[in-house]
């Protein structure tokens, strides 16, 4: 599920190991460059955190986000 804190989404990934891991987030960037809406994240083996808010809109969430989220979302389930 993902949480709004600091102006953020937020929401921690979990899989089975590293290649996993990195996998989906090859997955993300292609999806994040469709969306032409980069998130922030980070990656510790299996884990992947993503943090997403608008930079043009002052950092804040948007519509923009959620939507970029729920599409992330499809691709994890």
């Amino acid at each position: 599920m993902w949480t709004e804190e600091n102006n953020r989404l937020k929401k921690t990934f979990t899989f089975a190991d590293f290649q996993e891991a990195f996998a989906f987030m090859t997955r993300v960037a292609f999806l994040a460059e469709a969306h032409q809406h980069h998130p922030n994240w980070s990656n510790v083996y299996n884990k992947v955190i993503i943090e997403l808010t608008t930079h043009d809109a002052g950092n804040v969430v948007t519509e923009k986000d959620q939507k970029l989220a729920k599409a992330i979302d499809q691709l994890s389930s």
